[in-house]
């Protein structure tokens, strides 16, 4: 995390779990990535797209989480609604079977909106 001296603990601590987000998406989009050269896709293209979106949805968690961590402001609208928008495939994986990443998931989301929220992490970044 970038140099942030006096960042408040709900700040600190929504931004370490934005970035942990980022290195879990970045982890499967690598998977993703040895898949799509080692095996034989039916639809080698959607396999491409599905990669390179968990690329970019990582980049953009890690782009969030340091510029929250700089006290800007404007990445908090954006990081709790891809908060939102995880509950709903957090949800989807829990009703698929997949609940071992699903429950993390609604957790990490629905902490990291609270987090995000608060007075303090507001005040922080100069949101009144």
């Amino acid at each position: 995390m970038p140099d942030s001296p006096g960042l408040p603990a709900t700040l600190r601590w929504a931004v370490g779990i934005l970035l942990a987000e980022a290195a879990g998406i970045g982890a499967v989009a690598v998977i993703l990535a040895f898949e799509d050269v080692t095996a034989t896709a039916s639809n080698a293209r959607a396999a491409i797209s599905i990669t390179v979106y968990a690329a970019i949805m990582a980049a953009v968690l890690v782009l969030l989480g340091v510029n929250l961590a700089r006290r800007r402001s404007w990445p908090r609208g954006p990081a709790i609604a891809l908060q939102l928008l995880a509950l709903l495939l957090a949800f989807n994986m829990i009703g698929n079977g997949v609940a071992w990443i699903g429950v993390p998931l609604v957790a990490a989301a629905i902490a990291t909106t609270i987090l995000l929220v608060t007075p303090a992490t507001r005040e922080a970044l100069g949101i009144h």
